[in-house]
């Protein structure tokens, strides 16, 4: 109580309840985000370490068969657990009706992990309908509540969960010889579908978060750029499915990528620079241009395509996960969306294992495996760092005392 500018002491009244203290519980099967962005976390630091050792020779017994089976892990594996963690979360709020949590949720994240674990045995077929199976039941964890709340704007969520399923599916029975696609084919559209959510996702919050965390900002989007933007990428997918033209294929990708280029400056990323946990989403973005741009000139002969490929993993991907792994993290246990240096060393990081990896293999091409290296330490401390930070945050209840 305050009179005349004095503040005079406060009586308590003994009728009044007093305010519930947070419980100090283990919270981490709460809600989707919770064991998936930590499992994630953990994955993507020790995976990627050991894919550097056993790509440099330092490793005797080989962590995966080989460059296609990393992409598959760090596809199916890392990205799918992120998905997974952010759509179970998303669908509640979105829905205002319940997603896994408890024991569901535990058997959601122990067939995660059996997967990843099958994909480094010889049970071929189980390790297949393992990994095949984790999308789609996440797509019925996501898939009863959109349904039942007549949620028809995230539909098309169940359908592309069901088709990484079929694409991850597919990954596994071309090396035993019962399908025609080649095992860069059906990487190609598994990255093509989440190339496409996380274009659906950045156009949906890029341009709010922009909006509501700097003030000035006149981030807006634009009907037809938005059609051009995502039906551009479906057609690179029918593109990777059919395999059109290496000339035709080029010109696509390249219009696609002015197109994406134009949708970003749309969202005024110059204006982020002070406020990281937004800049981060942006850079993440502007990777996506820049991928698109590699295809093409990959398609003409001109550079690599497994620089192309990096700069959507490690860039887009890596860069927009962990920025919306912090801030969903954040904003889904009642924490302030503000983030401080361990925070921002994570972003920086992922960042520079980009630039390091993609760039540096154009640049210094004489020093391709120390690119891969440094590249690989720098992923791994972003990851390592986000898992120590945020095992308190996600294995306890919400500050606010609220479910979730």
């Amino acid at each position: 109580m305050q009179l005349n500018g004095l503040k005079m002491l406060e009586i308590e009244d003994p009728r009044q309840p007093k305010p519930k203290p947070v419980p100090a519980a283990f919270a981490l099967w709460n809600l989707g985000f919770r064991p998936f962005y930590l499992l994630a976390s953990l994955f993507a630091a020790l995976s990627i370490a050991l894919w550097v050792l056993q790509f440099t020779g330092h490793l005797p017994a080989a962590y995966v068969r080989g460059p296609a089976w990393h992409g598959h892990e760090m596809l199916y594996g890392y990205t799918m657990a992120v998905v997974a963690g952010f759509l179970l979360t998303a669908v509640r709020n979105w829905t205002g009706k319940p997603t896994p949590e408890g024991a569901p949720l535990m058997a959601l994240a122990a067939l995660w992990i059996a997967g990843r674990v099958l994909v480094l045995t010889p049970f071929a077929t189980v390790a297949a309908i393992v990994n095949a199976a984790f999308p789609v039941a996440v797509a019925i964890g996501i898939g009863i509540p959109i349904v039942q709340s007549r949620n028809k704007r995230n539909y098309f969520f169940i359908a592309l969960l069901v088709l990484m399923g079929f694409a991850v599916l597919s990954f596994h029975l071309a090396p035993l010889g019962l399908l025609p696609w080649p095992e860069r084919v059906t990487l190609q559209a598994g990255l093509d579908v989440v190339l496409f959510i996380v274009a659906v996702m950045g156009g949906r919050v890029i341009p709010m978060f922009t909006n509501n965390g700097v003030p000035g900002t006149q981030a807006t989007r634009h009907p037809v750029v938005e059609k051009l933007a995502l039906g551009g990428l479906l057609a690179l997918l029918a593109a990777d499915l059919v395999q059109i033209p290496a000339a035709a294929f080029a010109v696509l990708a390249l219009v696609v990528a002015a197109v994406h280029a134009v949708r970003l400056h749309m969202w005024q990323p110059w204006r982020t620079l002070g406020t990281p946990i937004v800049w981060v989403l942006h850079a993440a973005y502007g990777w996506i241009v820049i991928h698109l741009a590699l295809r093409g000139f990959a398609a003409m002969g001109i550079g690599s395509e497994s620089l192309a490929v990096h700069a959507l993993t490690v860039g887009a991907i890596g860069g927009m996960t962990i920025g919306m792994m912090t801030r969903t993290a954040r904003g889904h246990t009642g924490r302030l969306l503000v983030v401080d240096r361990f925070e921002v060393a994570c972003y920086v990081l992922v960042l520079v294992a980009a630039l390091v990896r993609v760039f540096g293999g154009i640049l210094l091409p004489g020093a391709y495996l120390a690119t891969v290296v440094v590249s690989g330490i720098c992923w791994s401390a972003a990851f390592a760092i986000y898992a120590v930070r945020y095992w308190p945050v996600l294995s306890r209840p919400r500050l606010d005392g609220k479910p979730g």
